[in-house]
Parts: C-alpha cells; structure tokens; sequence
C-alpha cells in the first residue's frame, strides 16, 4: 500500500490538520508516512495545501507529482490539482462550497459536504474533520479507532470537550459512502 495524497484549500479550512491528523495515524498504526506543507503568501484566506505519503515501505521521496489522492476542499484546489490525480485514483470533493463536478472519468469522484455536516454540528471548524472521516471510510487507508484514540490524546484538559464533537464529524463525514 501507497498513498500518495494532496489536501488543498484555503488556509483556515483545516487543510494541514487532516494532513497531520493522517500520518499521525499511520506512524500510531506503523507505517511510513511524510508530511509536506506548502503555505501561500497569507495563512487564513490564502491557499494551502500538503502533500502526504503512507506507506508499508520506507518512503524514499516525500514530494511527488501526481497524488493517488485529492482531497479539494475549494474549487481552486480542484481545479488545480485534478489534472495531477493517478488514473484510478480517488478525488473527494467539500461539496458544501464546490457547486462543480469531477470532469475526469478515470477517477473515482467522491462529494462530502462538509462544511454543512459541520454546521449541523454546530462547529464549522470540524468540516476537516468530516472530510478524514469520508477519506478513512473510501479508502480503509487507516482506521478509525487509531483516530479516536490521537483525539483523545490531543484534546486533554478543558479541551476535552472536543474529541466527542470531533468523532461525531469523522462518523458523520464516513456516513456519507454509506448507502
């Protein structure tokens, strides 16, 4: 197994959260992961984007051209990096803000409206988080429970209210391959 995965966005969109929250997981679960972050000149409101790999091998390069995975949490970032994406490969799409479908045929397109889920949650600040749930649920890259128990761990003290509202977003963003 090799995933190579580019998470892009606005900043403040949580886009470097899920890619931490993703080789956290992986090194939790022993494998071999690299995170890469890349910021544009203005942190909240300007674009960013990282570039992660998780893989049974040693990864010999962290950085790489064409993801087998996309996760676009606004339409620049789909615009972008679709072009990019392996044939075969898996591009989830923050469906609450991008009106526009997956134009290529050769991937899987998968459409999360996070930032709805989040608002039905109460919180828009876990929209990432309904994201990782759909990307662990679609690809089965890591497991969920391994993500619960790095909540648990993060959030201590009077965050801890935190990690109840974090798993319901990662339960309710997975719901969303269901059915």
């Amino acid at each position: 197994m090799k995933k190579q995965i580019t998470i892009s966005g606005f900043g403040g969109q949580g886009v470097m959260s899920i890619g931490k929250s993703l080789v956290e997981a992986a090194v939790a679960e022993g494998l071999h992961a690299t995170w890469v972050p890349s910021y544009g000149p203005e942190m909240r409101g300007g674009t960013a984007n990282c570039e992660v790999v998780l893989s049974e091998e040693p990864v010999g390069s962290p950085v790489f051209t064409y993801p087998t995975e996309l996760i676009a949490m606004n339409l620049p970032s789909l615009h972008k990096f679709e072009p990019n994406v392996t044939p075969g490969g898996i591009i989830f799409v923050n469906s609450s803000i991008i009106s526009e479908k997956v134009k290529r045929t050769d991937v899987k397109a998968v459409y999360v409206p996070c930032d709805t889920i989040a608002d039905e949650l109460g919180n828009k600040k876990v929209a990432n988080m309904v994201m990782l749930g759909a990307y662990i649920a679609a690809t089965g890259a890591l497991k969920q429970e391994t993500i619960r128990q790095m909540l648990i761990h993060m959030f201590t003290g009077p965050k801890a209210k935190l990690v109840d509202l974090n798993m319901q977003a990662l339960e309710r963003g997975a719901a969303c391959l269901e059915g």
